[in-house]
């Protein structure tokens, strides 16, 4: 490895020294350092990264590995998939050097071209086994060829070792490999800017913006989301377990999401998610900018409910981490995210209302709500939530979207008895499981804690409502709980091929089957994934008066099947699958029916909602 950047003056354990290779191949280069190894020292790279459930291997972009111990060459072994066992004595220095390819461009692993660059370190680091816990230090060269850019990551510079220069490349200090995993790094030609919130120094940069967005906007709204999920945790004025926090967002062409970090969290929308100059300044927010704050608020949520209360007592970074209670750390954080925004004063009632409608409809159209539980998607989420399907609503259900309205029955529940609220049941957890500590340690969360916080707060036990909700496929109380809450709940029609029980891609005249619901219309005329709807034969007419079988008709959209037959008439689909032309025979829903209506969400009086008194 040319260009290696010298170990640090007070040489750490585990030292790592990373390069851009290539920024058009995309790679990145390593090097590691591991002063002190054991006899046959053990390394590997992670399968996964923290915070997102499922196995992605990243060694299989890893190549080029080799080993010198003492300055010469040193054999490596593979065990395993991701495991390289070194045939040195203890003693003396290991170095190993290798490259990465890196082309995802999601928040989950790492990236490299000539626009910027970007990695989680489970993605690029190997981890030295026995040495985990011991300092790590990092160390990141600016590129030749791009003078422009900057580096962020929310790492602690090394100052004995150099530090980081005005740019932000340099050396950096972790107290662990885990610690390092917790720290994206991001780099390129940065758009930055900083506020405070809470007495902690809040940084955001950004990838990838066109100069037409409006960064006064998006900062003005950081703010007040950090401070309102702060308020949350500590009402009494605490402050945060964090001294500063940074926000990593690349906007780009499309995609999304994000992850959870200790002190950060990576953010990707598309660039029309970002707010505009101009178009947006006084008026609400638009619905793709929305998206983003709220994806904004639901990690920095996390901060607190999975970075500090978490489900695991140490990582295993070879392998899948399993818990029963996603449907706690997701789901919860989903239904608050939407109340930060209301209270921060982003989002009116009639906004908040429509967002909590959209999760009700995302879960009541998934039949998989029946037939498996909460606790079971926990489980089985590096399995089935990562690796959707056309099956999949009909064989699991979204710990997201059902935990949110599992909090939002409890609170509803606690508040009608008039003994609490979920917050205060978070809070509670909060210093219970944290141990007083002011959560810099952290603490473990079990169902157990959660019902005792239940307890505590409400006065009396819900464990019926656990078993129910959590471990039970029966429907939520939602709407009687809505309504004695103030909360009006109208019925409307929804679209035509929500009724009848599949997902389609309409273009340009084709009609493209992408799923269907089991139980619906659509599943008991034996449509399929992969069909295309070409035709539609009407029934006979009623008065007989037409002897040979009506035509088939071409649709250009599913809607227009209505201008062929009413509800509970039968007609004829042409679909085309597999190389075939095949007659279904179709039974239009009877209107009114609660497959053909969603829900519509109103507040019936005007006391202070629930959405906004804590």
């Amino acid at each position: 490895m040319t260009d290696a950047a010298p170990l640090p003056s007070c040489t750490p354990a585990v030292h790592y020294c990373v390069r851009a290779a290539d920024m058009r191949a995309h790679r990145w280069a390593v090097e590691m350092t591991i002063a002190q190894p054991q006899e046959g020292q053990r390394v590997s790279l992670p399968v996964w990264v923290p915070g997102s459930y499922l196995v992605r291997e990243f060694a299989r972009h890893l190549d080029g590995l080799h080993a010198e111990c003492g300055g010469q060459p040193c054999a490596l072994q593979r065990i395993n998939k991701n495991t390289w066992q070194a045939k040195c004595a203890a003693g003396q220095a290991l170095r190993l050097r290798y490259e990465v390819y890196a082309f995802d461009a999601s928040p989950r692993g790492a990236w490299l071209d000539t626009q910027r660059g970007f990695f989680n370190a489970t993605a690029l680091l190997l981890r030295a086994h026995g040495a985990e816990c011991a300092p790590h230090t990092l160390h990141v060269l600016p590129p030749h060829d791009a003078p422009h850019w900057h580096m962020a990551v929310a790492l602690a510079a090394a100052a004995e070792s150099g530090g980081a220069d005005e740019r932000g490349f340099g050396c950096y200090a972790a107290p662990s490999y885990a610690a390092l995993a917790d720290a994206p790094v991001c780099m390129g030609p940065l758009w930055e800017g900083s506020f405070e919130a809470a007495g902690a120094a809040h940084r955001f940069v950004i990838t990838g913006a066109l100069p037409s967005f409006d960064g006064a906007r998006l900062l003005r709204d950081a703010q007040k989301i950090c401070q309102t999920v702060h308020h949350f945790w500590h009402p009494e004025g605490d402050p945060p377990p964090f001294q500063n926090y940074l926000f990593i967002l690349h906007a780009g062409g499309t995609g999304g999401g994000g992850l959870e970090h200790a002190n950060c969290c990576v953010l990707g929308c598309g660039r029309q998610y970002l707010p505009r100059l101009y178009a947006e300044r006084d008026g609400a927010p638009s619905k793709n900018y929305l998206m983003l704050l709220g994806l904004m608020a639901h990690e920095y949520f996390h901060a607190w409910c999975v970075k500090r209360l978490h489900p695991f007592a140490d990582y295993d970074f070879d392998a899948e981490n399993l818990t029963e209670l996603l449907w706690f750390f997701e789901g919860f954080t989903s239904y608050y995210e939407d109340i930060v925004l209301r209270r921060a004063g982003i989002i009116d009632d009639a906004t908040y209302l429509a967002r909590l409608a959209q999760h009700i409809e995302r879960v009541r159209r998934t039949p998989g709500r029946l037939r498996q539980s909460l606790a079971q998607a926990s489980y089985d989420a590096w399995l089935r939530f990562y690796r959707p399907d056309e099956n999949t609503p009909n064989s699991t259900v979204d710990y997201y979207a059902k935990g949110a309205l599992v909090a939002l029955c409890f609170d509803l529940t606690l508040r009608a008895a008039g003994c609490g609220t979920l917050d205060e049941v978070m809070r509670a957890l909060w210093r219970h499981c944290t141990r007083g500590e002011g959560g810099a340690a952290g603490g473990i969360v079990s169902e157990a804690d959660i019902a005792a916080a239940l307890h505590e707060v409400g006065a009396r036990s819900f464990t019926p409502e656990l078993d129910e909700w959590i471990h039970g496929t029966g429907e939520l109380p939602l709407e009687p709980l809505l309504r004695q809450s103030g909360v009006r709940v109208r019925h409307a029609v929804v679209p035509v091929a929500h009724a009848l029980g599949m997902r389609v891609h309409e273009e340009g005249g084709l009609i493209q089957v992408q799923g269907v619901l089991a139980g619906s219309a659509a599943a008991a005329a034996g449509l399929a994934a992969g069909d295309e709807w070409l035709a539609v034969q009407p029934p006979p007419a009623a008065d007989g008066a037409t002897a040979a079988a009506p035509d088939f008709w071409r649709l250009q959209r599913v809607k227009d099947v209505l201008q062929h037959a009413r509800p509970q008439q039968r007609i004829t689909l042409l679909i085309a699958r597999d190389g075939r032309l095949l007659h279904l025979p179709l039974e239009l829903p009877v209107s009114g029916a609660s497959d053909t209506v969603r829900w519509e969400l109103e507040a019936a009086c005007t006391d202070t909602p629930l959405w906004v008194a804590g």
